[in-house]
């Protein structure tokens, strides 16, 4: 039959003919037959697969064997021994040789036959050594490319133990070091691609499944890459192996690489400048960030002179790059850090400068949409280089006519952006070899990681950390020995304004300041926890100042015991916040105001006062009428009992408004409310008004800008706030001299201004029907400077004293509430007096609810002495009293009408979890009308010309931004932790980094956010790449 069938395949019979003999040979395999039988077959099936001349004779040759060897295996078996595959590895078959890749493609057919047969652990231990053989002959790609996908089938086939699988990477690394493309041609470019990627993914399997085999590898490669041998150049197909090396080693690796004594410098600049030849590679992932490691490692040690040759050598090269799209990024990384970084000489820049404008013309005609995008960045990197080395006009006009529609970036965020990358900056930051893990923004601020749903309190903390004089404060108290809050809080802010990752995780600051309501890993509101911090902080402050005051006779008798040591924490603690600020606590200083509330009967004309400290206000929307018709505040279905009002409606609240909420008491934790349906709400900003001042504001020129009647600005949200209420109908109030029901005035008082102002606009509503809270998207402009009326009282109040808490509970509301309104005859004799204040952040919420959403923060920093802060009152968005009958329409808010991004520099940040970005004034008023549910929420404004701002002349340290020096045990402690952090990046290069290297898997450092700016409280989307579109993306 073998001969019938090899004589058939050979003739010149139709082609469908012979198709169809074929096939009923290869039906009769399940017919019993003879072995002698069997072995012509399968030796026929063999020289038909091997030797064939044609596709058509190895199909039939590879159709006889998979038949014939699967209904008798027994005899396939037998057939298929140690010394035929032996044979073949070594010797090949009769004219074929033993490196063509269709041995593999036979022997791998048949294991596949034989799998459940015993013989075939002795041929897996025979191709053990086999595999190893051949890797040290340096097979070319097709060979290596098939053995390895042998391998990858046939796990069972790897060299096995720890000396012999080692021995395998190090080889197979070896081998690869020698591949070279046959072609120039795509197709042929497309096979040597894949080919490579074949032999890479089986080191990564192996690196994976023996971890302890990564690290020599990895030696190897770098053996490899820095011999001097000349008449031998690696390939750069070495740079597929670099996405499979765990990026958590960077540091460990760069830092091991950098300080080897037995690494010299010749070495490392051959190894160092084919690293940088890595970036042709069309696939090559993690390139760049491995130069610009080595790159900083070097600088970090000081070893300028290989980083000068370095980039004298290869900075032409990597700009060539730039030219094909699919190495672009890597390309454009590398590039920027070795122009930023090469600040001694505009040698480095002067060798590009003259190919700049070609370069933008080939941007731009390409017609990518990612060319745009690199454009951008490209441009703001040659107007840094132009900035750092200016005086060549004649290298530098083509490059600035060509840029000439670009944006410039700021002179500020230039030297920013040059101070970061400077070698002699990067001497203590070897970190952040990883920018995405360690390094900081461009900003200088830090970012906070996102530990689950807590953008909430992230949003905060960088609001109050950019307080200026509150962050210095906090900075400056010596509390060490104590376990407070406040120390927790300080610990936060050093972190934030010290440490050189991009972004800091508070685990131990949320455990401490989480209310204990709060469900953890869930959206909450940060208005509440806000309010709360701040009640916590000031409550502490109390506890341990009356701790100190009742223990400290005992704590001298008893110096060693328990009681003692806490007594002393807590003096400590309170003589640290007392100093100087008499009675009053951080938080009354920093935040805390005094509002006064006057109910003034309409029959017997007698008043009932009550003064109460906020911490914040919380500001209701006004209804339309109010803010064209009205000043008064008629309410009509509430409750009034002896002086107490609860507040259930508003007469002049339309269809979808929410009714006002009454003011917030007791430190602005608790709330009158509409019956519980009420708890917070959000406003957005505008760009229809907007305001920017100078230190000479006379001598600019001043406009007015109306308020659109349908767009309320905070001022008339305050306005409204302050303005007097009508108890009427159902609300009447219970006048105590009269002793019956009566109509009243109502009237609130702003009577002490707090350092910081803090407004919360309301903004859900509570839906009966759905039973949620939903959020109105009314639009809402935001002052950068307004001016709150304080009256003052020229005589002493005679109702409450001047301590922080007030005895008005929640459940004080009704009767209580009354009890604690006393009549006091007349109002006293008030002086008004209008205090400037301008913005210092805003917090933002994006979402349409608030059991959703994200938050995330624009602030600057703004002290109670900047100038650009100071502004005549008749420039600014004042608040007048409604009683002096100065809100008519007529009144119109002011803008200076000077740009800010184009007058100061960018002084504004946006604060989105880890990401910190610039931005402007004029972003925080758009960012409602380009993103419709993102709305302002929570308002700090910073009182200008304040007395107490702190004193930032110190001489007892240096200080860094205007911030105080660091006690000595916070700085242990970032050194501490920067230390923590090399020695956890190493044990995770050893242990579970090792393990998790994969083609699949995707590194996410620990600082990464799980936001995306803005509203978005959920994995950043992204990515690229793609298949190759023409043979011109592939660069080698």
């Amino acid at each position: 039959m073998d001969k019938i069938l090899e004589g058939l395949v050979s003739s010149s019979h139709p082609l469908p003919l012979k198709r169809v003999i074929v096939r009923r040979v290869v039906e009769l395999a399940e017919t019993p037959l003879s072995q002698a039988q069997c072995r012509a077959m399968f030796a026929l099936g063999t020289r038909l697969v091997l030797q064939g001349p044609d596709a058509f004779q190895r199909q039939v040759g590879r159709q006889v064997l998979e038949a014939y060897g699967r209904y008798h295996r027994t005899e396939f078996e037998a057939f298929f021994d140690k010394g035929l595959v032996l044979g073949l590895l070594q010797r090949g078959y009769g004219e074929l040789s033993c490196r063509d890749p269709a041995i593999l493609d036979y022997i791998q057919a048949g294991l596949r036959l034989i799998m459940s047969c015993p013989s075939v652990l002795e041929l897996f231990e025979l191709l053990q050594v086999e595999a190893l053989r051949m890797v040290c002959e340096r097979p070319a790609p097709p060979l290596c490319a098939r053995l390895c996908q042998l391998l990858g089938d046939f796990p069972q086939c790897l060299p096995r133990g720890r000396k012999l699988s080692l021995a395998f990477c190090q080889q197979l690394v070896r081998s690869i070091a020698h591949f070279q493309s046959q072609g120039n041609c795509e197709a042929e470019l497309r096979l040597y691609v894949s080919q490579v990627t074949q032999v890479s993914g089986l080191l990564r399997s192996v690196w994976k499944a023996e971890p302890d085999t990564l690290l020599p590898s990895l030696q190897e490669l770098f053996a490899v890459i820095a011999a001097a041998d000349t008449s031998f150049e690696p390939s750069v197909a070495l740079a597929s192996l670099v996405q499979h090396i765990p990026l958590q080693m960077i540091t460990v690796l760069i830092m091991s690489l950098t300080t080897d004594p037995n690494v010299k410098d010749a070495s490392m600049t051959q190894a160092l400048c084919r690293m940088i030849d890595w970036l042709s590679w069309p696939l090559a992932q993690n390139v760049e960030t491995w130069v610009i490691a080595l790159l900083k490692g070097l600088a970090a040690v000081q070893k300028f002179t290989i980083l000068i040759d370095v980039t004298l050598m290869k900075i032409e090269m990597v700009f060539n790059r730039l030219l094909f799209p699919l190495v672009r990024p890597g390309a454009l990384a590398v590039l920027s850090h070795m122009l930023l970084s090469f600040q001694h000489s505009p040698e480095a820049f002067h060798l590009i400068a003259p190919r700049v404008v070609s370069l933008v013309h080939s941007f731009r005609s390409d017609g990518l949409p990612s060319s745009t995008a690199f454009l951008m960045q490209f441009a703001e990197l040659m107007h840094c280089m132009m900035y750092h080395y200016s005086g060549f006009p004649e290298l530098y006009e083509p490059i600035m006519e060509v840029f000439k529609d670009m944006p410039k970036p700021s002179e500020e965020k230039m030297k920013l952006i040059l101070s970061q990358s400077a070698w002699t900056s990067q001497s203590n930051s070897l970190p952040s070899c990883l920018s995405r893990l360690s390094g900081k923004s461009e900003t200088g601020k830090t970012g906070l990681i996102n530990l689950g749903n807590t953008c909430y309190m992230n949003s905060v903390i960088q609001s109050l950390f950019m307080a200026s004089d509150f962050r210095r404060h906090v900075l400056s108290l010596n509390l060490n020995g104590c376990n407070s809050l406040m120390r927790k809080l300080q610990h936060l802010f050093a972190f934030l304004a010290h440490t050189q990752r991009e972004a800091y995780a508070p685990r131990i600051f949320l455990e401490a300041s989480r209310p204990p309501w709060f469900t953890p890993q869930s959206q909450q509101d940060c208005s509440e926890y806000l309010r709360f911090l701040l009640n916590r902080l000031h409550e502490e402050e109390r506890t341990l100042k009356a701790l100190s005051s009742a223990k400290s006779a005992e704590s001298r008798k008893n110096e060693e015991s328990q009681a003692q040591e806490t007594v002393h924490k807590a003096q400590v603690f309170a003589e640290a916040l007392c100093k100087g600020s008499e009675e009053r606590t951080l938080i009354e200083r920093m935040f805390g105001g005094k509002l006064k509330t006057t109910i003034c009967c309409l029959n017997c004309k007698s008043t009932s006062q009550k003064e109460e400290a906020f911490t914040d206000l919380s500001l209701a929307f006004c209804p339309p009428t109010s803010l064209e018709s009205t000043s008064v505040k008629c309410v009509e279905h509430s409750e009034v009992k002896d002086g107490s009002v609860v507040q259930t409606s508003t007469s002049a609240t339309s269809a979808g408004e929410t009714p006002l909420s009454s003011l917030e008491i007791n430190g602005g934790c608790n709330t009158i409310t509409n019956e519980g349906t009420l708890k917070d709400f959000s406003a957005e900003p505008n760009s229809e008004t907007k305001s920017e001042f100078d230190k000479d504001q006379d001598n600019r020129n001043v406009s007015s800008v109306l308020v659109g009647k349908n767009t309320p600005s905070v001022t008339d949200l305050l306005n409204y706030f302050l303005a007097p209420e009508i108890l009427s109908g159902d609300n009447k109030y219970h006048c105590e001299k009269c002793a019956s029901l009566q109509n009243a005035e109502k009237t609130m008082q702003i009577v002490e201004e707090p350092e910081y102002l803090i407004l919360t606009l309301l903004r859900f509503s509570y839906d009966p029907k759905c039973h949620i809270r939903r959020k109105i998207l009314d639009s809402v402009s935001l002052p950068l400077l307004l001016e709150l009326p304080v009256k003052r009282a020229t005589s002493p109040l005679a109702v409450v004293s001047g301590s922080w808490s007030v005895d008005v509970e929640i459940s004080d509301i009704g009767e209580n509430l009354a009890k604690k309104l006393k009549p006091s005859g007349a109002d006293e004799v008030s002086c008004p007096q209008l205090v400037p204040y301008v913005l210092s952040s805003v917090v933002v919420h994006s979402g349409v609810s608030s059991e959703s959403g994200h938050y995330y923060s624009y602030a600057r920093n703004v002290t109670g002495s900047d100038s650009s802060g100071q502004c005549h009152q008749s420039k600014a968005f004042s608040l007048i009293s409604p009683q002096n009958k100065l809100l008519a329409e007529e009144s119109p808010c002011t803008v200076i009408e000077n740009e800010l991004d184009t007058e100061m520099p960018k002084e504004w940040f946006l604060f989105n979890d880890s990401r910190v970005t610039f931005t402007s004034f004029q972003s925080v008023q758009k960012i409602t009308s380009r993103f419709p549910k993102d709305t302002a929420y929570v308002l700090i404004y910073k009182k200008q010309n304040s007395t107490c701002g702190y004193n930032t002349n110190s001489a007892n340290g240096l200080w860094v931004n205007g911030d105080p020096p660091l006690q000595k045990d916070l700085m242990d402690a970032i050194t501490k932790d920067n230390k923590l952090y090399l020695q956890e990046q190493e044990l995770s290069a050893r242990t579970q980094a090792l393990q998790a290297a994969s083609a699949s898997c995707s590194f996410r450092p620990n600082g990464f956010d799980d936001n995306d700016p803005p509203g978005s409280c959920g994995p950043a989307g992204g990515g690229g790449g793609g298949g190759f579109s023409t043979v011109g993306r592939l660069v080698f």
